[in-house]
């Protein structure tokens, strides 16, 4: 499988912030563009500022008065995020400890405290599984799951004293899990266990905890994709996925077909500031990606329920997703 060049595993850093495959809440106009009340006194920490989503994020907190820290990793992405109202550029690589303790000294000699934590930051690789170095695995987690744990352990004094939220950027690929995305699926779906577990503890706090799914939506992926392929000297002859691999990687080429991310953005100020945030929120930009899913989700049940010692037939499990939907249009959590 080696010649002397790389294995190919198709890596993509944007900004350490990334959208790859992937879906959805649609917000009402009133609710999109509502400040919340207090909302701009507050201040939001989000991770992988400089471009994408975590800049538009940034940039529609900003715009409704909320002081957005923006983390980032190049100073002239620094420059350009301090450059916007109610915005400071904070140097912060969510890999290295001492950045996040620098950000975390910063924070809390600014004096505004901080009620908001959005774990917006990562990077995602595309590669078959029997093919995939074991390195570029230890990157992905390294961004992708230790950075929302480290970043959440530094600063949950902080959030805990405001009784705040914390919103972790998850996607879609923590439900799917599709060719070639299994690393990044992997990464994904270790957050959606870590946002339930940390609903749950947080609560003794009033600390309020969100996971943010999106779909496909605009941004330099493609490009730099192809930029990573170059640095790395990757040769898909090399793969027994060649074909396969060539495909992918022309249909993730160009992302600017896509709609900007401006539904996500929204999704993480209602999980900020709306007084009932929701736990989840799908944020996919067509009713495709919706589908998919959904129905990806009944898939796991019914293959759970299947030829078990307790399985629960047709009439119960309907008993049981009715008394689901009660329960969330009620607020309650279970």
């Amino acid at each position: 499988m080696k010649t002397g060049k790389r294995t190919m595993t198709l890596t993509i850093v944007v900004g350490l912030m990334i959208t790859v495959v992937l879906p959805g809440l649609v917000f009402g106009a009133e609710s999109g563009s509502k400040v919340e009340e207090g909302a701009s006194q507050k201040a939001v920490l989000v991770t992988g500022a400089s471009t994408g989503i975590g800049r538009k994020i940034t940039e529609v907190l900003a715009a409704r008065g909320v002081f957005v820290y923006a983390g980032a990793r190049k100073a002239q992405d620094l420059k350009e995020l301090d450059a916007i109202e109610n915005v400071q550029g904070i140097r912060l690589d969510v890999t290295i400890q001492d950045d996040i303790d620098a950000a975390v000294a910063t924070i809390t000699n600014e004096g505004r405290g901080l009620y908001g934590l959005v774990n917006n930051a990562g990077v995602a690789i595309l590669a078959p599984l029997i093919e995939v170095e074991e390195s570029e695995l230890d990157f992905i987690f390294d961004v992708n799951i230790y950075g929302p744990y480290r970043m959440t352990k530094a600063f949950s004094p902080l959030i805990i004293e405001s009784k705040g939220r914390i919103t972790t950027i998850s996607s879609i690929s923590g439900i799917l899990s599709g060719t070639f995305f299994g690393p990044y699926s992997m990464s994904k779906h270790a957050m959606e266990a870590y946002s339930d577990s940390l609903a749950r503890e947080m609560g003794k706090f009033d600390v309020k905890v969100s996971v943010v799914e999106p779909g496909n939506y605009s941004s330099a992926i493609g490009t730099t994709l192809k930029k990573r392929m170059e640095a790395q000297d990757i040769d898909l002859e090399e793969s027994l996925y060649q074909e396969e691999m060539q495909a992918i990687v022309d249909r993730v080429g160009d992302r600017s077909q896509y709609k900007e991310p401006d539904e996500v953005a929204e999704a993480v100020y209602h999980a900020l500031f709306n007084e009932a945030p929701k736990m989840r929120y799908m944020v996919v930009p067509n009713q495709k990606e919706a589908e998919w899913t959904i129905r990806k989700a009944i898939q796991e049940l019914v293959e759970l329920n299947q030829d078990q010692a307790f399985s629960y037939d047709r009439d119960a499990l309907i008993q049981m997703l009715d008394a689901s939907l009660a329960a969330t249009e009620n607020g309650a959590v279970d």
